[in-house]
């Protein structure tokens, strides 16, 4: 199993001090940066074939990379164009999108517990999607959607008249198996033929899972998250919440062991 780590954003949402300008995924907790904190938690479930998609100020994650040490040094590739959609930074990690087998495709600005991965990369290979049901209503959250167990809707925006028995906020993870993860990259690259690159990744993945609702063969999966901890960090006061009510729910990080 591979997992890319999408972290090319400027994160300008964030309004860091112009003269402190860094990756969200550089924010550090309890000492530690997010980055790490992926690390450590892929490790610990057996994932080491990391792919980091970066752009902008990506020597500060390489000098954070050379840092930790961290072996087998994750992979990198550079979407110079880090202003657009992130569905531009997908289409520069096609190649290993395309390497073979099951694919965790990961925002990088996730504080998170490892009771969100575990389930993710649990089991047989699968199309998987994390849904966490006690979330805050708003434009904000992605939503998912679901029917009968089945996922019907991915997006910020829920049509008035979908019909649906379950909802929450998608997690931002996702689980892909190696045909599926060619797929979407056939789709992701539609989008870039067609002006699209300004696009966040998830619509891709949304026309993956409306796709594949009509092919049981690569049908997705959901996985509950509902009472882990995680917060994905885009807003001042989202920092605030992750060191002051997520943190201290995490459990202990796995130690290291190179």
């Amino acid at each position: 199993m591979r997992a890319i780590i999408l972290a090319a954003g400027l994160g300008s949402r964030l309004l860091q001090a112009e003269d402190r300008l860094s990756p969200k995924c550089l924010l550090r907790f309890d000492g530690m940066t997010l980055l790490e904190r992926h690390l450590r938690l892929l490790r610990a479930q057996g994932v080491e074939d990391i792919v980091l998609g970066l752009g902008f100020e990506y020597q500060q994650v390489e000098a954070e990379l050379d840092r930790m040490n961290w072996t087998p040094r994750p992979s990198i590739t550079i979407n110079p164009q880090y202003s657009l959609g992130s569905v531009l930074t997908v289409h520069t990690v096609a190649d290993a999108l395309t390497a073979g087998g099951d694919v965790l495709l990961m925002d990088a600005d996730v504080l998170y517990d490892e009771r969100v991965l575990a389930p993710l990369v649990a089991g047989a290979s699968a199309n998987r999607l994390l849904i966490d049901r006690a979330f805050e209503e708003g434009d904000e959250p992605v939503k998912l959607c679901v029917r009968d167990g089945v996922p019907v809707e991915l997006r910020k925006q829920v049509a008035a008249n979908l019909v649906f028995d379950t909802i929450g906020e998608s997690v931002g993870f996702f689980r892909l198996t190696e045909s599926a993860a060619r797929r979407f990259t056939e789709i992701v690259a539609g989008y870039i033929d067609s002006g699209r690159a300004n696009l966040p990744h998830e619509e891709a993945v949304r026309d993956l899972l409306l796709e594949q609702l009509q092919d049981p063969r690569h049908s997705f999966d959901v996985a509950d998250v509902t009472g882990a901890p995680w917060i994905e960090i885009d807003f001042p006061n989202d920092v605030a919440r992750a060191a002051g009510e997520v943190l201290p729910q995490l459990e202990p990080l796995p130690l290291v062991t190179q």
